[in-house]
């Protein structure tokens, strides 16, 4: 995939080419009331996912229409109508929406069908692009690998959607606890940077009622660890993006052929599978919605979570434990390699359909800009998607940083899913098999060589190209 991403960074020499002239050209006079003007009056509609993030940017929208004119419909829906209302007015042609937000795992879907408008016209249009909009601040690999295929540039990054280590930082900062742990495994109890370090502690904090945790009776059980391991949603994300990534394959080579049959995969659903015996009962059952309930609750020592759902629930009234989490960035095997982090970069995306893609262009530039970026972050609290936002985030006395950094060392990590078409079916199949192996029902070896099989009878190639 390397090769893929130096081809990608590659090939926006001419969408960047034309922002440099735009900036020669325009420098000073450039600015949303006069590029908004002939679209004055314009309603667009935009689809996005209901989430404390997009709660809080629906609060500003009201900034675009009044600085251009331009009226915004924008509707806020949970995750699986978003994805399925949204993907429907695409493919049916209906066009009620202008843009949709999608996550990176429809958009190969969406390109094959060719319902995605391009706007690499409009980023060459120095009337419509802001030649300050520095679209090299948008974080990587996340922003390249969502937005582009081959030479075309269909969208920003908007919501950089990611994954943290999660811990109860209260334990493992307990003298008591730290001087057992030392003594039963040989190194000081922190917070797990390795996968060795989360089974230990993992084994380490899981008790029965009645024992005692940090100095108190447990009066009932209490969980090393929790993770999300549904047959369906997503929890097939970390198990690929950080179990078996970092074991040092993937599941499909550079040409897109499934590559399920290999040791990395193997390696990284036994060490998944291991932590089963540590996690709640109920985990078959879980959500990425239900683990940080479960942390919240204060049922489980970590976790491996999306740092947004952190946020709902590390803040004042949202639980008991506010406070008293600490964060890193998701386990690897052995320090110094590559890495990889879990997420799942989404951005709005111009439905080919839209009667007013120039002023829904605007909107989405205007989104994704760093003036609206730092109205969004300036309560602290957020997600960035440019480089230059951390800053904003990360001020002096913010609670939060210890999420801030994690989530900054998680990005590096983190690539949107690969474009393939067929992506759901896939990923229905990694669902059902990763859980299978959680459950015991079946070995690491047999699951590689079903999911091989299953996968390739789905599709082989498997991406876009």
């Amino acid at each position: 995939m390397a090769a893929m991403r130096m081809r990608r960074k590659s090939l926006t020499a001419a969408g960047l080419s034309a922002l440099a002239l735009a900036a020669a050209g325009q420098a000073s006079a450039w600015s949303y009331e006069e590029a908004a003007a002939p679209y004055q009056g314009v309603e667009i509609s935009i689809l996005d996912e209901v989430t404390p993030l997009q709660e809080q940017f629906a609060e500003i929208v009201p900034e675009f229409e009044a600085l251009t004119g331009i009226k915004v419909n924008y509707q806020l829906l949970n995750h699986f109508e978003v994805i399925n209302r949204g993907q429907a007015d695409m493919l049916s042609g209906r066009g009620e929406y202008d843009a949709v937000m999608a996550h990176s795992l429809q958009v190969g879907l969406l390109m094959d069908a060719g319902v995605l408008m391009p706007i690499d016209g409009f980023l060459a249009d120095p009337a419509l692009t802001d030649p300050e909009f520095a679209q090299d601040d948008l974080i990587d690999p996340a922003f390249r690998s969502l937005a582009f295929l081959g030479d075309s540039q269909y969208s920003f990054l908007n919501w950089n959607y990611n994954m943290v280590y999660w811990a109860r930082g209260d334990l493992l900062g307990d003298p008591a606890e730290m001087e057992a742990f030392e003594a039963a495994y040989g190194y000081p109890l922190a917070p797990a940077q390795t996968f060795d370090q989360l089974r230990d502690i993992a084994e380490f904090f899981t008790r029965k009622a009645g024992e005692t945790l940090a100095g108190e009776t447990l009066d009932s059980d209490f969980y090393g660890i929790v993770m999300e391991g549904m047959n369906g949603g997503g929890t097939y994300v970390p198990v690929w993006q950080v179990f078996i990534k970092n074991a040092g394959g993937d599941i499909f080579d550079e040409a897109g052929h499934p590559t399920f049959d290999s040791l990395a995969v193997i390696k990284g659903l036994q060490t998944w599978g291991d932590l089963w015996q540590f996690s709640p009962p109920g985990q078959a059952e879980y959500s990425l919605i239900d683990v940080p309930t479960v942390m919240g609750n204060g049922i489980a020592a970590q976790s491996i979570a999306y740092s947004d759902f952190v946020l709902g629930i590390d803040r004042e009234g949202a639980s008991a434990l506010h406070g008293k989490f600490t964060y890193g960035p998701t386990p690897v095997y052995e320090e110094g390699g590559d890495y990889h982090a879990a997420g799942e970069p989404s951005g709005y995306f111009i439905s080919k359909h839209s009667e007013n893609p120039e002023a829904t262009y605007l909107f989405l530039q205007w989104a994704a800009e760093r003036k609206t970026q730092a109205d969004l972050l300036s309560s602290g609290v957020g997600v960035p998607v440019r480089d230059s936002s951390w800053a904003t985030l990360m001020t002096e006395g913010n609670k939060l940083n210890g999420l801030y950094d994690a989530m900054k060392a998680s990005l590096a990590g983190v690539e949107a899913t690969p474009k393939a078409p067929r992506w759901f079916q896939i990923s229905d199949v990694m669902n059902r098999i990763f859980q299978q192996v959680g459950l015991g029902q079946m070995s690491a070896e047999e699951a590689a060589a079903a999911l091989q099989s299953e996968v390739s009878a789905i599709c082989d190639p498997c991406l876009l190209q």
